[in-house]
């Protein structure tokens, strides 16, 4: 602990230089020399003011159950970490080199809606309206900070255990942009709660973030489902509590996804990546060897569904050594009854929607 805050203090000078830079730039925005686009059809942007963990794949998720029976979705991401460039339309057969994990993910579940990624966002929406003029809805994801499109629904999401009101900015913290931003917010989504929330930590909650009277604040938790076989979704794993759990992970952070999975069976170990690592050789190795070491014969590789695409390419050794990876879907709910009040406000923002 006490290492950590030195560590702090010693790069705080580096993030008053950035915060500097991130003025600066905010000033730009404000006297209109940096200009933000707006679209004549509806742009939702899901984005957070820390890097990652927020759980912004979840929530748009949530947005595209709620609205694909009904209008034209289209799905805008940067790829983060793909090694191509430029704008491409996901394909289900495509990889995570070619257009990064997340966007891969929305088009295996959603293979019906238009999913694409561009470095560019105010680039990639004439292009989505260009090849597919149809579309009435565009869902940016991971754009707070991209100010040069004007969403016209901004959502804001916020974890439980680290809200922005408690981070610095980078890189003594994890903020990318003053706390102040999220005054640009509609929505704000305080994301991986606890299954049980009790009123008087939702009171604390909104006197601590303080919205503004346009802001509508929320309270999101996931509710996990039975985890299915990496290569085959038909087959399916219940958790017991006599199970040793072995967690493979490349995500922002794991502690919510611990503390589930340590109520659903016994021994949990994990073996945690960066965020949005590429999976090696070596990796795969050390996968079999930390599940060989497991002493349960009820044992069990799980992982994430972000995680499983960038598992795809070790598939014939994973196959071949017959290792029983599993993969944990997740939903967003909404707690005190909110799902439905949430609902409603994405709908009248369509439905009030005016060119």
């Amino acid at each position: 602990m006490v290492q950590s805050k030195l560590v702090k203090v010693l790069l705080a000078p580096f993030s008053l230089l950035y915060g500097l830079i991130m003025s600066l730039r905010d000033f730009f925005y404000r006297k209109g020399l940096l200009k933000s686009v707006e679209f004549n059809l509806p742009v939702i942007s899901v984005g957070n003011l820390s890097v990652g963990g927020a759980g912004k794949t979840p929530h748009i998720e949530y947005i595209i159950l709620l609205l694909r029976d009904y209008i034209n979705i289209a799905t805008l991401s940067r790829g983060y970490r793909r090694k191509t460039r430029g704008y491409l339309e996901v394909q289900p057969r495509m990889t995570v080199e070619e257009v990064g994990d997340e966007p891969l993910q929305f088009k295996r579940k959603f293979p019906d809606i238009m999913v694409t990624v561009s470095e560019s966002r105010s680039f990639g929406i004439p292009q989505i309206v260009s090849l597919k003029p149809e579309t009435q809805l565009i869902l940016l994801d991971d754009a707070f900070q991209h100010r040069s499109v004007q969403p016209g629904l901004n959502i804001l999401l916020t974890e439980f255990n680290h809200p922005f009101t408690r981070d610095y900015l980078l890189p003594s913290g994890r903020l990318r942009e003053w706390r102040s931003g999220y005054e640009r917010a509609d929505i704000i989504v305080v994301s991986k709660c606890p299954p049980e929330l009790s009123e008087a930590q939702r009171d604390a909650f909104i006197e601590e973030i303080n919205p503004l009277p346009h802001q509508q604040l929320y309270f999101s938790y996931y509710r996990y489902f039975r985890p299915y076989y990496i290569f085959d979704g038909r087959y399916r794993a219940r958790l017991e509590q006599d199970w040793d759990v072995l967690l493979i992970s490349a995500i922002a952070r794991t502690e919510y996804l611990t503390d589930y999975l340590s109520g659903q069976a016994g021994t949990i170990r994990s073996l945690e990546f960066e965020d949005h690592h590429y999976f090696t050789k070596s990796d795969m190795g050390d996968l079999k060897r930390a599940f060989d070491q497991l002493s349960s014969p009820k044992k069990i590789i799980i992982t994430t569904e972000k995680d499983a695409m960038r598992m795809e390419s070790h598939r014939q050794f994973l196959v071949e050594q017959r290792l029983p990876i599993f993969v944990l879907p997740v939903q967003v709910q909404f707690h005190f009854n909110q799902g439905a009040q949430f609902d409603e406000q994405i709908k009248n923002f369509l439905l009030n929607f005016k060119v």
